[in-house]
C-alpha cells in the first residue's frame, strides 16, 4: 500500500556523511565520541546525581569503552546520533548531547543530555542542546524534536526552556527511576520556532 506523502528525511540522510563535529556558543564543541574519552565516562557516572536521573551505571572503563563503541555505531544505524561535549581548548568532558528515538521518515527525534558534576550550572547542557537543535533543522531538515525529563528535576527543565524547548505537557507516571514512577514533562522544539 503507497503512502501518499513523502518521507521527511530518507535512509542515508545521517549515515550518508560522516558524523560531524558542530561549535557550540561560548567554547564548548560537541564532537564524535572516542574510545579515550571512556575514562571521563565512567568517571562521570560515579557522580550519584547521575544516578538519580539515569536508568544505567557505568561499573568499568570497560563498559564506558562498549557504550561508546555502541555510540559510534548508532550513526551508522541513524537510530541515534550522540556526540561527546567538550570544551574547545583542552578537549575536556563537560557532557554528553544525543538525538535518539529518530524517525527519519516523520522527521522527529528526541534530545537526550547530560554533564559530568564540575559542568553543572554553567550552561553547558543548553547550549549544547541548543546547538545541536540548530543542526537538525538547518543543516539535515528534521521537523520536530522532543525532549522529556522527571517533573522534580528542576535543572533539567531550566536546560530545555533555555534551549528553545516549549512545555507541552506532563505524562503522568511515564519513566520508572530507580525511586520509583515519575512523572515526565514533555518539551518540544519544531522547525521554524
Amino acid at each position: 500500500m503507497p503512502f501518499l506523502i513523502e518521507p521527511v528525511l530518507t535512509a542515508g540522510a545521517l549515515a550518508g556523511v560522516p558524523q560531524p563535529t558542530l561549535a557550540a556558543a561560548d567554547g564548548l564543541v560537541l564532537r564524535p565520541w572516542r574510545a579515550g574519552d571512556a575514562p571521563a565516562v565512567h568517571a562521570a557516572f560515579q557522580d550519584p546525581a547521575m544516578h538519580q536521573w539515569h536508568m544505567r551505571a557505568c561499573d568499568s572503563e570497560e563498559e564506558a569503552v562498549g557504550w561508546i563503541t555502541q555510540w559510534q555505531a548508532s550513526w551508522a544505524g541513524e537510530n541515534e546520533a550522540q556526540w561527546a561535549v567538550v570544551d574547545e581548548r583542552t578537549d575536556e568532558l563537560r557532557g554528553r548531547v544525543a538525538l535518539r528515538q529518530i524517525l527519519l521518515g516523520s522527521g522527529v527525534a528526541e534530545v537526550a543530555y547530560w554533564t559530568v558534576r564540575r559542568a553543572r550550572g554553567q550552561g553547558v547542557a543548553a547550549r549544547a542542546a541548543a546547538a545541536l537543535s540548530h543542526w537538525a533543522f538547518e543543516e539535515i531538515g528534521f521537523h520536530r524534536l522532543e525532549l522529556f525529563h522527571s517533573t522534580v528535576n528542576e535543572a533539567s527543565c531550566r536546560v530545555a526552556v533555555k534551549a528553545g524547548f516549549a512545555l507541552e505537557g506532563t505524562k503522568r507516571s511515564a519513566l520508572l527511576h530507580p525511586d520509583g514512577w515519575h512523572d515526565m514533562h514533555f518539551h518540544a522544539r519544531v522547525r521554524g520556532d
